[in-house]
This record gives C-alpha cells, structure tokens and sequence, in this order.
C-alpha cells in the first residue's frame, strides 16, 4: 500500500515539475518573441544582424519549450493524454485546412485583407480550447 502512495507522491511530484518546466519554457519563449518583434522598432533599428539573432534565439528556445511540452504529455496520466492528443489532431487539422484556405483566398484575391499569420494562431488556440473542453466533458 505505501509502494502505491510512494508512486503517486512521484507521479505528482514530476507532473509538477513538467508542469513548471513548460510554463518557464513558454514564458521564456513569449519574452524572445516579443524580443524579436519589437526591439528592431524600439531599440537597435535596422541592424540585421541583432534581428537575426534574436530571431535565431527564438527558435532555440521554441524548441527547448517543444521538449518540454513532450514530457508534460509524456508525465500526464494515459486519459490526459488522449485528450490532448484528440485535441491537438483537432487543431492541427483545422490549422491546416482553414489556414491553407485562407491562404488561397488571399493568393487569389477573394478577400481584400492579407492573410496574417497572427489570425491563424488565434483561431488554432481557440479550437485547442474548446476542443479540449468538450473532449473532457465527453470522457466526464
């Protein structure tokens, strides 16, 4: 019985752990971003090179925060896990099909906007949100 409680305690202990890893990773790679985008505005001007490298830094650490959201999956538990896998086959392919879509409608000039990246995460993050919310409550 305590062998069963000892294991819980760890799998809750390094869920948290990944938990906060993740959180740090995205933190960090929100700051880089903005670091990026508007300190070329703001502070070094036109200089290519510190742009560069600030964007080079970015992806760095977007791929550090990637392996960490792999082992925040790889720690939750196996319901938690199908849930975020459903959700995030959901996501992708309303990415992929709604952002191709509106790439064309661009390209072909149907709407009279330029098709910005920026619409595209926005309607990626709302169907994660909501594709987990009625997943959860379909296993509930």
């Amino acid at each position: 019985m305590s062998e069963q409680v000892n294991n819980k305690e760890k799998w809750q202990c390094l869920q948290k752990t990944n938990t906060v890893n993740l959180a740090k990773w995205t933190i960090a790679w929100l700051l880089t971003l903005a670091l990026a985008t508007f300190s070329p505005q703001f502070d070094w001007g036109e200089s290519t090179t510190l742009t560069l490298l600030a964007i080079l830094l970015n992806m760095a650490v977007g791929f550090g925060m990637i392996i960490a959201n792999k082992n925040y999956l790889k720690s939750a538990d196996e319901m938690q896990q199908k849930i975020m896998l459903e959700s995030m086959a959901i996501t992708l392919g309303v990415g992929l099909v709604l952002g191709l879509s509106y790439s064309l409608l661009d390209i072909t000039n149907i709407i009279g906007v330029d098709a910005e990246i920026s619409n595209l995460i926005m309607i990626m993050g709302i169907t994660n949100i909501i594709s987990t919310a009625l997943i959860k409550r379909r296993y509930q």
